[in-house]
């Protein structure tokens, strides 16, 4: 996370391209304080600018936290290029509004799911299993709430487990959907959770540990299903293949006939240090 000192301007895209690169994260936040209650945050993969980032946001309130630049218990109001979201502050957590959800187009079943399942490094068949409703089939969709990405059901997390996929179809692929790539889930986690692997190489992301719009468009597409009821709160557990497992917590909301997803978490604190450029 990156903090830009008061009054000063973003550097130029190509510098924060390099800086996120420079610091090997799968997204840098550079922060930058408008008002205060309102900032404007962008995000950046070590390859490019991202519309929108729910860890990195989670990573970058938290360290205004601790630097003494938001408290607990007010709402702030984050600009991104996704639109203005409402960040809530708690002593526990930190949830955040995504963008809009968005249901687009299913994977169309036959070649084209064969395919994306193939790439993956699993077998189509059976992975649309529910188990605790059956009569549910959950199929391949792009859905969005700031970023679209695939939504990938399997139907254990034997299968989740097993996925190696091959990342130079996978990037081609995504460039095909147009999506950032594809975040593969189970409903039928042996803990009665949710849990995810998330996969975006057209990005410079092999896998994610943790992935807030992903896991917003997950919540939305399962709330779509009738999987998940509103104004609950669910846990997603990600990053366990990779030795580092995360908790993310999403809900979604109805208020005036509007549906919103919010996303939430904390964080811990690396490092800390100074960037001069």
């Amino acid at each position: 996370m990156v903090i830009l000192p008061q009054g000063a301007d973003f550097p130029t895209d190509e510098v924060m391209v390099k800086t996120a690169a420079e610091l090997r994260y799968s997204e840098t936040a550079f922060i930058k304080v408008l008002a205060a209650d309102t900032f404007n945050v962008r995000y950046f993969t070590p390859a490019a600018e991202v519309d929108l980032c729910g860890h990195a946001t989670i990573g970058a309130f938290y360290t205004l936290l601790q630097e003494g630049l938001v408290e607990p218990g007010k709402v702030y109001t984050n600009k991104t290029l996704a639109g203005d979201l409402n960040i809530v502050i708690s002593e526990e957590s930190i949830l955040m509004d995504m963008g809009d959800p968005e249901l687009f187009e299913h994977i169309p079943a036959g070649e084209a799911t064969a395919e994306l399942y193939q790439i993956m490094g699993l077998q189509a068949a059976g992975q649309e299993y529910c188990q605790q409703k059956p009569e549910v089939k959950l199929l391949p969709r792009k859905v969005s709430t700031g970023l679209i990405d695939i939504m990938m059901p399997v139907k254990n997390e034997e299968e989740l487990a097993k996925i190696a996929p091959d990342f130079a179809a996978l990037t081609e692929l995504s460039k095909k959907y147009g999506v950032v790539g594809v975040h593969a889930f189970t409903v039928n986690g042996s803990d009665g959770r949710i849990h995810a692997r998330n996969f975006a190489p057209l990005y410079d992301i092999d896998e994610e540990a943790a992935t807030g719009t992903s896991n917003g468009a997950l919540i939305y597409y399962l709330f779509d299903c009738g999987l998940v009821q509103p104004e609950q709160i669910y846990s997603v557990i990600q990053g366990e293949q990779m030795g580092r497992p995360s908790e993310i917590a999403a809900q979604v909301t109805v208020a005036g006939g509007k549906e919103r997803v919010k996303v939430g978490g904390f964080a811990v604190t690396l490092a800390t240090g100074e960037i001069n450029i």
